[in-house]
């Protein structure tokens, strides 16, 4: 028999869909009470408004385990209390690396659309961390709240879903970068493998247990030279340890489907770029050293072939991230699968099929600078990237309604745009 979670529900959990709505309505009328009747003694007084976001700063920036239970759980209750009346479709989200790239769009995407949403993070020195708090900023402007903590942590993990019912997971921490993974390996198994297990075994002994989507990668399909790149085409040649742990994920979460019943939904993305994106990422680094007049390293295959990438525009992944969320199906549990049953287990390609060369990239970005780009042009280095990405998008349009509006030319001009305007407010 299956140990179920036989933990007692926190006593909100009980609270019907209507008192919570009436909740919210007498807070956010005492609220405004509060601002109207409030008299500040000078003029550097802060309003209740501001004081409740400073105490919330002071919270989510402080580590799990110098918070008190009180302290963390309200600032979590109040990341899920929605906006409005709670309909059918309405989810509880636990996003993680909600800090990063990517979980930021996702985050603030659910949010606004009326899902409750909590985010988690680490926080790591992979990248200046400073632009991770500001992306938290950005999500706490909008009434996310992210957990600073690791995947690893079990405690923390179980103190999270002790607090929250959540009906989704959207795992999107992980350690990225193909070539960091020559110098750190050891983030990469901690990460990639080991916080994908720590998640999923919280997950399994829950009742009822998530569904969970996760980041999986265009990089598992490694030395295959088969273009495009298909969900059926094999992926046991992976060209990186980056690669490797990916494919070790993929394959973790089928043994945790076939055993524990969890719905799983993995989504290889194909080279994200946008507002907000990683400094690590080609675009990025591009950007940032044609405006200051520094060469841009461009690598480029034996006789100069050209590397090309399936670059997708952060809008178009968010959208296909929210559609298998939305299509995730149930777990069932081992009950579940004696009685029948069977979890979903699914793979897609989140791409835009439309490879471009790293060449038309820099001359894009060119012409939106106006500026020209000092060259360093060098052969691709044997560290675990490959020359060329496609995805084959078939399956995600049939199965979920994918379909990636944005080219190029206009997701750089949208990056540029954030990214001068940043930099200027840097």
């Amino acid at each position: 028999m299956e140990k179920e979670n036989k933990r007692k529900p926190k006593l909100w959990h009980r609270i019907s869909a209507k008192k919570v709505t009436m909740s919210c309505s007498f807070l956010v009328v005492f609220i405004l009470l509060l601002i109207f009747l409030h008299k500040p003694s000078s003029p550097t007084s802060k309003s209740p408004i501001q004081r409740i976001v400073k105490e919330t700063h002071s919270i989510i920036h402080s580590k799990p385990s110098s918070a008190s239970p009180a302290s963390l759980e309200r600032v979590v209750f109040n990341s899920v209390t929605p906006r409005g009346s709670i309909s059918d479709h309405h989810k509880v989200v636990l996003v993680t690396g909600a800090a990063g790239f990517v979980g930021t769009h996702v985050s603030l995407a659910l949010k606004r659309r009326g899902d409750s949403v909590v985010g988690l993070d680490n926080f790591n020195r992979y990248y200046d961390p400073k632009l991770k708090r500001s992306r938290q900023d950005l999500l706490l402007n909008e009434g996310v709240y992210v957990v600073e903590g690791d995947i690893n942590d079990m405690a923390l993990l179980n103190r999270l879903f002790d607090t929250v019912r959540f009906t989704h997971v959207m795992h999107l921490a992980a350690q990225a970068g193909v070539r960091y993974a020559m110098k750190n390996p050891t983030s990469y198994i901690n990460s990639n493998i080991a916080g994908f297990v720590s998640l999923l075994e919280v997950c399994k002994s829950l009742n009822p247990k998530p569904a969970i989507v996760w980041a999986s990668s265009s990089s598992v399909y490694g030395l295959n030279t088969k273009l495009p790149f298909s969900e059926e085409d094999r992926t046991d040649q992976p060209a990186s340890l980056y690669a490797a742990t990916k494919k070790a994920g993929e394959e973790i979460a089928h043994s945790y489907n076939h055993i524990y019943g969890l719905s799983l939904t993995g989504l290889r993305f194909f080279t994200v770029y946008g507002p907000w994106g990683r400094p690590d990422m080609a675009y990025f680094e591009f950007t940032k050293n044609i405006l200051k007049g520094k060469k841009i390293t461009v690598f480029q295959g034996p006789g100069g072939v050209s590397v090309g990438r399936d670059f997708t525009y952060i809008d178009d992944v968010v959208k296909g991230c929210i559609a298998a969320l939305d299509t995730a199906g149930k777990s069932i549990g081992r009950e579940g699968k004696r009685k029948g049953l069977k979890a979903p287990l699914r793979v897609f390609n989140i791409g835009n099929t439309s490879p471009e060369s790293v060449e038309k990239l820099v001359g894009i970005l060119e012409r939106l600078l106006k500026k020209k780009a000092m060259r360093d042009v060098q052969e691709m280095p044997k560290n675990g990237d490959v020359m060329f990405t496609h995805a084959n998008i078939s399956l995600a349009t049939r199965e979920l309604g994918y379909k990636p509006t944005t080219d190029l030319e206009t997701g750089l001009k949208k990056f540029v745009e954030w990214y001068v305007d940043w930099i200027q407010k840097d």
